[in-house]
């Protein structure tokens, strides 16, 4: 009778222990599902801003006679097709790329509005051509306006997306060095490159070694590299990496520092650092050089 008994109560606790796992298998399913669906969305409303904020800077350029503003329009409207087609060829789960892109826009709208400004201080506008501006104001003002609504809507998705999809690196230093192993004040007297930088905390990122690339883009946007044969690839094409480094993640803040050794000619100018891991872009900084 006790075993019988025994028995019942372990059959029973493994039915349970089933029900609970499979309840949760579903949940996390759900969610994930969800977040996948809510990035699509995020994606496709940023991708139709873009798509009318292109259409604003023609019809803009309609409104002015002064060929050195127009010619700046057409430099304004070309970097914004230039950023909507990196946005489709963007997966709407790399939320790092997606709020770089969103930090962008950010920045074509305060130029967009610097434009309408110096148009509208134009003696020679016509009533036609000011009506145009203000109705390119009042767009931009509804833009903003569906931003901020979206940015707090998305707030929530977007934290457990950063946690969940990818590592972070922040506090991007790059130092420069002579020969001496001190900082260098000038370009030409640079030798070495001391790049450092922190891998976030992240106790839901799964542990063991990764693979961290570091892109050193020049100011004419060549990538510094000591071979062609240096790639990775990153969404769907293949990208050169200045320098390759391995890393034991645990899940704890990380602290990395990677050197360049300068054995081509470098000159002054504004230079970038891209760092990439598991197929994402997970930090940036620009810094120059005298």
């Amino acid at each position: 009778m006790n075993r019988k008994s025994l028995l019942i109560g372990v059959v029973c606790v493994l039915v349970l222990a089933i029900a609970g796992l499979t309840y949760l298998l579903f949940s996390e399913k759900k969610v994930t599902r969800e977040l996948v669906q809510e990035s699509q969305l995020d994606k496709e409303d940023l991708e139709n801003q873009y798509t009318e904020f292109s259409q604003q800077y023609e019809e803009l350029k309609r409104t002015v006679v002064n060929d050195s503003l127009s010619r700046l329009l057409d430099q304004e409207q070309l970097k914004t097709q230039r950023l909507l087609e990196e946005l489709r060829t963007t997966k709407s789960t790399n939320a790092m790329e997606i709020r770089r892109l969103k930090n962008e826009l950010a920045t074509l709208r305060k130029v967009m509005v610097g434009y309408i400004n110096q148009i509208d201080s134009l003696n020679r506008l016509t009533t036609q051509q000011k009506a145009v501006i203000a109705d390119v104001t009042h767009k931009y003002n509804q833009a903003s306006e569906q931003i901020s609504t979206l940015s707090e809507e998305k707030k929530t998705l977007s934290q457990k997306v950063t946690l969940a999809a990818q590592l972070d690196a922040t506090n991007i230093v790059v130092e420069p060095r002579n020969k001496r192993g001190k900082q260098a004040k000038k370009v030409k007297d640079v030798v070495k490159l001391a790049i450092s930088f922190t891998i976030t905390k992240n106790v839901t990122a799964e542990n063991g070694e990764r693979t961290l690339y570091i892109r050193i883009a020049k100011p004419d946007n060549g990538v510094l590299a000591k071979s062609e044969e240096n790639t990775f690839p990153y969404e769907n094409r293949t990208l050169t990496y200045s320098i390759k480094k391995y890393i034991e993640y645990g899940g704890e803040e990380q602290s990395v520092t990677v050197y360049w050794d300068v054995e081509e000619f470098l000159y002054a100018g504004q230079y970038r650092v891209d760092i990439f891991e598991g197929g994402n872009l997970i930090g940036s900084q620009d810094f120059s050089m005298k």
